[in-house]
């Protein structure tokens, strides 16, 4: 489980931001009598459905489902084909889709997704997830995993450094630069680790700020005049400068540094917390802190997200009713499964009646006796909405090289007013 020692590995981390891992593949079954569900990752999103079909049985569920696993990557390149082609031949009945690709589809395909609007209620979830699925006021998804995002850091190593654990609440960056620099001067341990190719951590600032590569409409490139990017960016490099970053290659190499004991805190996903845990050494030397904002954006709060995925209804399979029974008993209104799934996964729920389970409540000793999924639940509901639009990958890929450039450097309007041309011809 996520808060309980080590019995997630570091795939479920993959799984939760992005990983294209997976194992075999299916075609979708030839009638309507057994739903087909496709997901990545067998030590995460798999169990995920088996646990619901278990609740489902209890919720009376008569429909029979099947799960089957491939990678992301797979999922990806079948739904684009075929779902472009016009038809739905070979696909499931529900889909899995990561909340950064999830607009690209409706948009794409407006009526390849069954509206779940009957099941799937905005109030219910953390309103950040519940916008990615909707499309002129219609929800086409329901919502999964949270990529809620937090600070988790060694409290032995933070009060080394003469702080405390008050003094990790409420951060601003700039304080927790402050904090990364005596970390440096007093233990000789770098603040975080950071893979300069990889710009998770400047997503993570920007949409604190309830901002995005695009303007709220999902479509035009925001990149020349966006305020948040900018002081994303810089804060980045202000990172980099003071010498609190252990840079790495790779998502080894930043587990490695974690584990090893090579950094004291690391900003980013919830999901993150088995790959600490692998340090079993390290239990009852962590928290974990809301992230900090940007003090110089006063849109900009102490939450965040980063990565997560929602449940869809591909139409032209056929079972529609089927699929919305299974999905409505189980991922779209049952506290139980969430709460089961935060005990066998450690899958932070966007579900808000979860915050009454068991496993929600309870403190966990690794994190120092925390009731972690309780506040991480809490900071998912104050997450800010932005629209990630269809294209956050392209423009992402384009960013990568003008970061590179503002870091070593360069004029950050000069590189990023060449940076909006270049993604506007990237998105055309």
């Amino acid at each position: 489980m996520l808060l309980a020692a080590a019995a997630v590995t570091a795939t479920v981390l993959l799984a939760a931001c992005s990983s294209s891992k997976g194992s075999s593949s299916s075609s979708t079954s030839k009638d309507n009598k057994t739903l087909t569900v496709w997901c990545w990752d067998e030590t995460y999103n798999t169990p995920a459905v088996k646990d619901a079909i278990k609740q489902y049985k209890k919720e009376n569920g008569k429909q029979k489902v099947k799960v089957v696993t491939m990678a992301q990557d797979d999922i990806v390149q079948k739904l684009n084909t075929v779902l472009s082609s016009g038809g739905s031949k070979g696909l499931p009945n529900i889909v899995l889709i990561e909340d950064y690709r999830i607009q690209s589809y409706l948009k794409a395909y407006p009526d390849a997704f069954a509206d779940l609007s009957s099941i799937s209620k905005k109030g219910n979830f953390s309103s950040y997830k519940s916008a990615v699925n909707t499309v002129d006021g219609k929800t086409y998804g329901v919502p999964f995993d949270s990529g809620v995002a937090g600070l988790f850091y060694r409290t032995d190593l933070i009060k080394q450094a003469g702080y405390t654990d008050a003094d990790m609440q409420n951060l601003t960056w700039d304080k927790y630069i402050e904090i990364g620099k005596q970390v440096k001067a007093k233990t000789g341990k770098a603040m975080l680790s950071l893979d300069p190719s990889d710009l998770g951590l400047i997503r993570i600032m920007m949409q604190s700020a309830g901002s995005w590569y695009t303007k709220s409409d999902g479509k035009t490139v925001n990149i020349q005049n966006n305020t948040a990017l900018k002081q994303s960016i810089s804060l980045y490099k202000q990172m980099m400068d003071a010498g609190i970053v252990e840079k790495v290659s790779g998502w080894d190499a930043g587990v490695a540094a974690v584990q090893k004991g090579q950094v004291a805190s690391a900003p980013t996903g919830a999901w993150y917390s088995s790959t600490i845990q692998g340090a079993k050494d390290q239990s009852g030397k962590w928290k974990i802190a809301q992230i900090p904002r940007i003090s110089e954006n006063s849109k900009s709060v102490n939450a965040s997200s980063i990565g997560g995925g929602g449940w869809y209804v591909i139409k032209g399979v056929g079972n529609v009713a089927g699929a919305k029974d299974f999905l409505g008993k189980t991922f779209a209104s049952s506290p139980a499964l969430i709460d089961q799934l935060a005990k066998d996964i450690g899958a932070v729920g966007t579900l808000k009646d979860a915050k009454s389970g068991a496993n929600y409540k309870a403190a966990y000793p690794f994190y120092s006796n925390q009731k972690v999924f309780e506040d991480l639940l809490s900071w998912s509901n104050k997450v800010p909405e932005v629209n990630y639009g269809s294209s956050t990958y392209q423009i992402e890929d384009v960013m990568k090289d003008p970061v590179q450039s503002i870091l070593k450097g360069q004029n950050i309007n000069t590189v990023l007013k060449n940076a909006q041309a270049q993604a506007e011809s990237a998105v055309q």
